[in-house]
């Protein structure tokens, strides 16, 4: 399903796009560069978010000590 979205950009930057942007192209080329920037912006909260639970110290600890007994009396076998 495709979305109208209503876009308020400078003069010049209008102009530019209208003389070098191909009619029919300026949907899909800003559809593009906002999907790019979405995608952007989740990594980098997911990086955030990595990074404050390397710093919980507590968090290690309970998840070292889970490690030492995940399997814990299974055999080998």
């Amino acid at each position: 399903m495709k979305r109208t979205l209503s876009l308020t950009v400078e003069e010049n930057i209008y102009q530019e796009v209208k003389n070098t942007i191909p009619v029919g192209e300026v949907s899909p080329l800003v559809n593009n560069l906002l999907k790019e920037y979405l995608k952007k912006q989740r990594e980098q909260k997911l990086i955030i978010a990595y990074q404050r639970i390397a710093k919980n110290k507590k968090l290690q600890s309970e998840l070292a000590l889970w490690d030492s007994i995940s399997g814990d009396g299974l055999n080998d076998k």
